[in-house]
């Protein structure tokens, strides 16, 4: 399989609640794409050449392995490493059939494993459960998915006649909304096959990079497109007040930096935009400085960056919500990025990479990109 491609192979498992591999779909494969994306989510995409089989349905349907909603795992091997891409469902069939035979093109659609999250709406109370206790609760009933509980903690504790957390919503928007309350990110991805690390906690970019994304430096230039932009309007500042309940005063909360640790900009972009928190009048002072810190910490940045790599040219998979260096782009746009997006799209003709990149401002802190 992908046999251009030389030291790369495409890993494909489907079927039920254990997904098997599958080789069957190499011949009729004509393209895969997996996107890993911070704010939209992870999903997954074949197309296939296929035909009709002796009882007329479309032969690569033949097995069940892609039957709508079986689960489904995606990696590839770069050298001897095999690297999960995404753990998902099968979510979506779209067929375009053709007069000519064998030319009709199917197509399968799913996105990652979280989807079981969010197939059922409950209503359930919590009492006197701090956040992280109600999503490590809800994750741990999961198992046969492979979820790996990574849930930060938090401070606040709610007790039961002041307020009682509720849920009204299916698992996974609830476990979100606990999480945009804290200033938190929840996703869900693959470690090994059948293993998933459910991380619930603070943006996290700390760790080894990846390696550089490199541009304009001859024979180590690795990027076939990448270009920049800094947006002054996208940070948000955030200003609120709650009641002091015996005195009655409203007490303001100063507005406070976005949770992003540690910087990756040596001269951030100032905030020069200022929402107002409508709803914290009644809410105290620890979620009135969460909701502010929320504000800020999901406001986009103010720098970002789109480009496209080749793989083989490469030689390393992109992770979306990890870091990767950028070289060659000049002084204000090297250094250190976040990945917020990675949309990986193997065919037999090539695997190319497309990312978009983010930070807080311009000029790296370090003055070395480690290639």
């Amino acid at each position: 399989m992908l046999e251009s491609l030389l030291g790369v192979r495409l890993l494909i498992w489907a079927g039920g609640l254990i997904p098997t591999p599958q080789p069957m779909l190499a011949d009729a494969l004509e393209s895969v794409q997996v996107t890993n994306d911070t704010d939209a989510g992870d999903g997954f995409q074949f197309t296939f050449t296929v035909g009709k089989s002796t009882l007329g349905a479309m032969d690569v349907l033949d097995s069940g392995a892609l039957d709508l909603l079986n689960r489904v795992w995606i990696g590839v091997v770069l050298g001897i490493e095999p690297q999960m891409l995404i753990d998902g469902v099968v979510t979506r069939h779209d067929l375009r059939p053709s007069q000519d035979p064998g030319l009709s093109t199917f197509t399968v659609t799913g996105t990652d494993v979280s989807t079981q999250l969010d197939l059922a709406e409950r209503n359930a109370p919590f009492n006197n459960q701090p956040d992280y206790v109600i999503v490590n609760q809800i994750l741990l009933g999961y198992p046969q998915y492979g979820l790996v509980p990574a849930v930060a903690p938090t401070s606040d504790v709610p007790i039961e006649l002041d307020r009682i957390p509720s849920q009204h919503e299916t698992d996974l928007r609830f476990i979100r909304r606990l999480a945009e309350r804290n200033g938190f990110v929840f996703y869900i991805e693959p470690v090994t096959p059948g293993v998933n690390k459910a991380y619930w906690g603070p943006v996290i970019r700390v760790g080894v990079p990846a390696p550089a994304i490199t541009l304009g430096l001859g024979s180590a230039a690795n990027c076939t497109s990448l270009s920049f932009s800094n947006d002054g309007l996208a940070p948000v500042g955030a200003r609120g007040s709650f009641v002091e309940p015996f005195t009655k005063l409203a007490i303001p909360i100063p507005p406070l930096p976005a949770l992003r640790i540690p910087p990756l900009a040596a001269s951030p972009t100032p905030a020069s935009r200022t929402v107002l928190l409508r709803d914290t009048g009644n809410a105290g002072p620890i979620d009135t400085a969460l909701a502010s810190l929320a504000a800020a910490t999901t406001a986009p940045e103010s720098v970002t960056g789109t480009g496209e790599v080749d793989t083989a040219r490469y030689g390393a998979v992109l992770r979306a919500r990890g870091l990767v260096g950028v070289r060659g782009a000049g002084l204000d746009y090297d250094g250190t990025y976040f990945v917020r997006s990675v949309s990986h799209s193997i065919s037999k003709n090539g695997y190319t990479q497309s990312f978009s990149l983010s930070r807080e401002g311009t000029t790296p802190l370090l003055p070395v990109v480690l290639p």
